[in-house]
């Protein structure tokens, strides 16, 4: 019998357990023997069908020989960040379905479980049940790959959806996504792209090879978006959707963001609504390939937490595939990227073919809104100085 340890008993750590014993046959039968859950690490006590599984001192968890592979779920870098590598160090295996901590401090962490001879693994990490750091890593692997990009939050999507859907504004969407749970009460990191943008970061390490810090990368969400820009691109053709964007750049450069994008609506990602996700990955040889389903949530994400916990302890020894340099020079400016922008200014048809030239125009009722000729963000940010400026977004493609 395998015995693994669970840290956090939160929504994915009660996942991971109910996977564990729900799929019990299942899971016995792929990895040759039972998989049993010994040890619950928690900070509080309480009643229910864990209870006799929890305990409060790590140490229990650290020196247990039996343990083979713990699961992070606490959240957070902190108290994470410590046990994962005491867990290493103790030579377990560690599965997490943390962002945060991958993405600050992953590079480390593998670095400490290639020493160890042990497998940190966290498919979980970036898009919940969809799988798409392994398929990355190895079903990939004969590619380069240029671009990794897609709808990394549920949450903003869902919000995005219902503006589309029923013209409701930002507030009343993200009203309605925390009455249903797909926010938070403090929604800002899924509203503010950082969710999304630990995941970008975490996707740029993997398809680049070399660390990109989360502090580099521009961060801009939706709380600021105005429903009159998504009505206007709408009747134009276009969806708006919040994008993580990793792009490999001449000479081994890389760069990467999260910001509202409007992608034309013949556009896989257009049609991705509600609080599903999809990631788009464009290797040199296979071209564009899409990884779509659900991207958060209680058994979806516990089950890729449960499908790496059987990798670790398949791997031999170890997923050698699964890493990055610490490196970070090479990572440049987003506002380099060339692209189309939309705007829309306080202001004629005539300001704006006076800073930009020739322009699309996708509304004139007061203000004029409009799409640019494809130029680099910095370009578009100068020429646009002396406009007086309502909304800015690029535009996907």
């Amino acid at each position: 019998m395998v015995q693994i340890a669970i840290m956090g008993l939160g929504t994915v750590g009660t996942g991971v357990a109910r996977v564990v014993a729900e799929n019990a046959a299942q899971i016995e039968r792929k990895l040759g023997e039972p998989l049993q859950v010994k040890t619950v690490l928690v900070r509080h006590f309480k009643d229910g069908p864990y209870r006799q599984l929890m305990t409060d001192d790590f140490r229990k968890i650290e020196e247990d020989g039996a343990i083979r592979v713990v699961v992070e779920t606490i959240g957070g870098v902190d108290a994470a960040y410590e046990y994962t590598k005491r867990a290493l160090n103790a030579g377990k295996h560690v599965v997490t379905a943390n962002k945060q901590l991958v993405a600050e401090k992953g590079c480390e962490l593998l670095a400490l479980a290639k020493k160890r001879g042990v497998n940190y693994l966290f498919e979980a990490s970036v898009g919940g049940g969809i799988p798409v750091l392994h398929p990355l890593t190895q079903c990939m692997a004969a590619n380069r790959i240029d671009e990794v990009y897609g709808i990394l939050n549920g949450t903003s999507n869902y919000i995005l959806t219902r503006m589309v859907r029923t013209g409701a504004f930002f507030s009343d969407a993200l009203r309605e996504a925390q009455e249903k749970g797909y926010a938070e009460a403090d929604p800002s990191a899924d509203v503010d792209g950082i969710d999304a943008g630990r995941k970008i970061c975490i996707l740029a390490d993997l398809a680049f090879g070399r660390q990109v810090d989360p502090a580099d990368v521009p961060m801009e969400g939706i709380r600021n978006l105005s429903l009159r820009d998504v009505k206007i691109v709408q009747r134009g053709g276009y969806r708006v959707k919040l994008l993580g964007r990793a792009v490999r750049l001449p000479g081994n450069g890389r760069t990467a963001y999260v910001a509202p994008h409007l992608v034309p609506e013949e556009h896989p990602l257009a049609n991705v609504e509600d609080v599903f996700n999809a990631v788009m990955v464009r290797g040199n040889a296979t071209g564009e390939v899409m990884f779509y389903g659900k991207g958060a949530g209680e058994m979806p994400t516990a089950s890729a937490c449960v499908a790496d916990v059987m990798e670790a302890l398949q791997a031999s020894p170890r997923r050698e595939e699964i890493g990055w340099e610490p490196e970070t020079e090479g990572f440049a400016d987003p506002m380099t990227l060339r692209g189309r922008w939309y705007f829309r200014i306080d202001g004629s048809l005539t300001d704006a073919a006076a800073a930009f030239g020739q322009v699309e125009v996708l509304s004139e009722d007061g203000e004029t809104a409009f799409l640019t000729e494809p130029l680099s963000g910095l370009e578009a940010a100068k020429q646009a100085e002396g406009l007086r400026q309502l909304a800015r977004m690029r535009v996907l493609g």
